[in-house]
């Protein structure tokens, strides 16, 4: 029996479009400080790729990791969060879960690169752009998922994105789609 947090083939391709967006929003968070390595801004376009139905998921399975590797290659929190959101955008081919945890480092990424606040006013303004720009067929594909902390057989269970500021705003979104 699949996890419930994997979601349908038509279900991921269509949460994946929606989680390169919002990977693609952070991405010059590290591109500013690594603009010759290309894993995260390739994880995203594989994402889209996917998301139209060129790729295939067995192929992106596969390659999944590689644009979260890319936050070994820089220093800063933001830019790590950002390569970390291309790295959850890739992964939706495998889980549909990983779109919420492509938003939430989105929203950490935004979080941490507002030194001179308390980071929760961008990360607030971010979650409000991701829910905006959720069309009602993805709405309805993420709504699916269980809600966070729910089921542990995936990234939606009791670990790294259950807590912080990744968890906040996993359940922020998941509050929104309901």
């Amino acid at each position: 029996m699949t996890s419930p947090q994997a979601l349908s083939e038509t279900d991921r391709r269509l949460v994946a479009a929606w989680a390169a967006d919002c990977a693609e929003r952070v991405l010059p968070l590290f591109e500013q400080e690594a603009p010759a390595d290309d894993r995260p801004r390739d994880g995203i376009t594989r994402t889209r790729a996917f998301a139209r139905g060129e790729l295939d998921a067995v192929g992106e399975i596969r390659r999944r990791f590689v644009a979260g590797r890319a936050a070994q290659a820089v220093t800063s929190p933001a830019a790590r969060a950002a390569a970390w959101s291309a790295g959850q955008a890739s992964g939706v081919a495998h889980m549909g879960a990983h779109a919420l945890g492509a938003a939430a480092y989105a929203v950490k990424a935004v979080t941490l690169a507002a030194p001179d606040d308390d980071g929760t006013a961008g990360g607030a303004a971010e979650i409000t752009w991701q829910l905006r720009h959720l069309s009602p067929p993805v709405r309805r594909a993420l709504a699916r998922l269980p809600l966070l902390g729910e089921d542990s057989s995936g990234p939606l269970g009791t670990g790294l994105l259950a807590s912080g500021t990744l968890g906040d705003a996993i359940r922020t979104l998941q509050g929104g789609l309901r």
